[in-house]
């Protein structure tokens, strides 16, 4: 889909969207977007998962990944009976987004994965992540001995693979505000593989970046071609970090996958 047939944010009508975060970043790296679909009138939650953003809790609070994901369970768990969320999963949000598939199917109208790892039901949880986690991490900080294994994002890796394309300020603001996080991937590799009766049965919708220096296009495809997905949407001109290099377009995108699926 070109970004020319994409209706903007603001003719779309209301549906609750819950936004989550990557990696090192808060619900705060979704200011442009949220504020786009709250002026068309949705109901937008942008949560900071434990040891994010605003969150005080620090990593160690967190010790496996469902403990690090609670405040998005949490947030479904909350709704009323009946209302289902679109989800939206950004980088390692994804995995976020597939857990809470798996807890609470019948609670989510459709899954969004933008440019972020989406497991499928065949495998390891793990393996779309660790075939990511193989690559140059530049000058990162790893910590495997940290209780969980822990990793900040390095200013250049941030600035070169990451914001290539996004503003300065947006930048600047990241490295003001990012933290120390983890993949845990020794938690998930002790977990079952998501199932298809589940996480499976959720309706899937990919965006894919195309100007992605951090999860290449190759990539991102490949995972597309893993499990089932409704539909493929493409952003010709966003780097990994979409909210910051095409905000108005990514809005436009979900507000009209918003009002596809639910």
């Amino acid at each position: 889909m070109s970004s020319s047939s994409v209706p903007a944010a603001a003719v779309a009508t209301s549906t609750r969207l819950i936004l989550v975060h990557g990696t090192g970043h808060g619900g705060w790296c979704w200011y442009k977007v949220a504020t786009l679909l709250r002026a068309a009138g949705h109901r937008v939650d942008a949560p900071d998962l434990v040891a994010c953003g605003a969150d005080a809790r620090r990593l160690r609070d967190a010790p496996t990944f469902e403990d690090y994901t609670r405040p998005l369970l949490d947030a479904l768990r909350d709704l009323p009976d009946g209302e289902r969320a679109v989800l939206v999963g950004h980088s390692f949000g994804g995995m976020s987004v597939a857990l809470a598939a798996e807890e609470f199917p019948d609670k989510v109208a459709a899954a969004v994965f933008l440019t972020a790892f989406m497991p499928d039901c065949d495998g390891p949880r793990t393996r779309v992540i660790e075939k990511v986690l193989a690559s140059d991490w530049m000058d990162s900080v790893i910590d495997e001995e940290h209780a969980p294994p822990s990793v900040f994002l390095g200013p250049e890796l941030v600035r070169q693979k990451l914001y290539q394309l996004s503003p300065e300020e947006d930048y600047t603001l990241c490295q003001s505000l990012a933290r120390v996080s983890s993949y845990y991937v020794a938690d998930q590799q002790q977990r079952p593989p998501f199932s298809a009766a589940r996480y499976g049965a959720v309706t899937k919708v990919y965006v894919v970046a195309k100007q992605d220096l951090a999860m290449v296009e190759e990539y991102q495809r490949q995972m597309i071609a893993g499990i089932p997905v409704a539909e493929v949407r493409e952003m010709a001109d966003a780097d990994h970090m979409v909210m910051f290099s095409a905000p108005e377009e990514l809005a436009g995108h979900l507000a009209d996958i918003a009002n596809t699926y639910t």
